[in-house]
């Protein structure tokens, strides 16, 4: 609200308060429809219903939640739900969950979640979806795991991979980084260690807490950003359904919990892309599947550094992509500004790594090769069937002007929106949905050099 506030925005913020108060909230917190289909230790696959005169087209997509969140966070709110989003796109959607974690859980430790939770996970919609490769989208941890799992299990049926906000080497997390020498003097006889070994894990109170903490900012002037922005409908809606969120953290497993504190934020093992695990060393430069990395501009859990660690890592990949987009670590997932960047983005990715109309999947790299001959098989007729020296000269001269016309036109595009009064075309080194913050596999790895 202004200053002053206008008659419109002080009618607003009194009808906001009004509802506030009759109904107990302003945000439409419905979930979206779904069916468990399969079930297993910690392990719940479920698939979303398409609304209503959806017609299911493309891949399937599972979303995987990390420890100790709920799958809130895809399905946030109605208007500012992944899961919504896709399914209103036609996507057979589904998301692997992992229900209470209690204390007789607390010998489960990573091994769990990589070989059997998320292998099923992966199966069970590929299975459901009619044998189709899946995109697998992971957040925060998620991601982490997503990868873990593509790197050991290569033969999955795994179209693509999205690592959301996922941080790997945690030297450049804020909140972590100044303790980490403190931590290390314990050599694993500290206080935390014997804290979490005594209650089985991280019980749910400390993971609210230590979510919060991450945004303490946020948590403090809270009160002040409610009340200058009483007039605005979707931001206090927002703030609701991220309550919520919050108030349904999962605690962490005692051996996972051990696990990640000894090895991630500890050790930092996964910044050299190996870890061991169950008696073998799992390598991320094992994932065979392209790889979609997004990290949030302003997130303080996974900061744009720790997250781009991962790029060179993925050495096996035969594509890595790298997007920065706006919001905080919840907020760049679901946030309000995810509708027109992080799930574009998507969107694009999953399309591009279709399978439809490919040969039977061996591989992502089988299924690329394969791609790119169907793609030179017209040019190799055309080719042979012009023999001449000069002919072939402008063939090539013909092709060079194909493959520049798509950014000719999308000049020519922005230029005539200018002329019509519309806004511009956006400033290409903004952050979000541009194809110029976007590097290959090679030129991701030269980033970290």
């Amino acid at each position: 609200m202004d200053l002053v506030p206008k008659p419109d925005q002080v009618v607003a913020a009194a009808g906001n308060v009004a509802h506030k108060l009759l109904y107990g909230g302003i945000a439409d917190l419905r979930p979206m429809p779904r069916s468990l289909i399969d079930e297993g230790t910690l392990r719940q696959l479920y698939r979303y219903h398409l609304p209503a005169g959806v017609t299911e087209q493309g891949d399937p997509v599972l979303l995987v939640t990390p420890l100790a969140a709920p799958a809130l966070c895809y399905d946030l709110r109605r208007d500012c739900s992944v899961v919504e989003h896709l399914v209103r796109g036609g996507r057979p959607t589904y998301v692997v969950e992992y229900g209470q974690v209690s204390f007789r859980d607390r010998s489960l430790g990573m091994e769990h979640w990589i070989d059997e939770v998320l292998p099923e996970a992966v199966r069970g919609a590929s299975a459901h979806a009619g044998g189709r490769p899946v995109h697998v989208v992971g957040w925060s941890l998620g991601g982490i795991f997503s990868m873990l799992t593509a790197a050991d299990s290569p033969d999955l049926p795994i179209a693509s991979l999205s690592v959301v906000g996922s941080p790997v080497d945690v030297s450049q997390v804020p909140l972590v980084a100044p303790l980490r020498p403190l931590l290390n003097l314990t050599e694993g006889r500290g206080l935390i260690t014997r804290a979490y070994r005594a209650m089985g894990g991280a019980p749910q109170p400390v993971v609210r807490w230590a979510f919060q903490l991450s945004s303490f900012q946020k948590l403090v002037t809270k009160p002040v950003a409610v009340a200058v922005n009483l007039d605005d409908t979707d931001f206090l809606a927002q703030i609701e359904a991220v309550d919520r969120f919050t108030a349904n953290m999962i605690a962490y497993p005692g051996r996972s919990f051990g696990q990640l504190y000894h090895r991630f934020i500890k050790g930092n093992a996964l910044r050299t892309g190996e870890m061991e695990l169950g008696g073998r060393t799992i390598a991320l430069a094992d994932v065979r599947v392209p790889v979609l990395v997004f990290a949030g501009a302003s997130d303080g859990i996974a900061p744009v550094g720790a997250v781009r660690a991962v790029l060179p890592l993925l050495e096996g990949s035969p594509e890595v992509r790298f997007e920065i987009v706006p919001g905080g670590h919840l907020g760049m997932l679901t946030g309000r500004a995810a509708r027109e960047t992080t799930w574009r983005v998507l969107d694009e990715w999953f399309d591009q790594w279709s399978a439809a109309g490919l040969a039977p999947r061996a591989g992502t790299r089988a299924r690329k090769t394969a791609a790119k001959a169907t793609a030179k098989k017209p040019a190799a007729k055309k080719t042979s069937a012009k023999k001449s020296a000069a002919t072939k000269k402008a063939a090539s001269r013909k092709t060079a002007t194909k493959k520049a016309a798509p950014r000719a036109a999308t000049t020519k595009r922005s230029a005539s929106t200018k002329a019509a009064g519309r806004a511009p075309k956006p400033d290409p080194d903004a952050i979000g949905t541009n194809p110029s913050r976007r590097y290959g596999s090679a030129g991701s790895r030269s980033l970290a050099r």
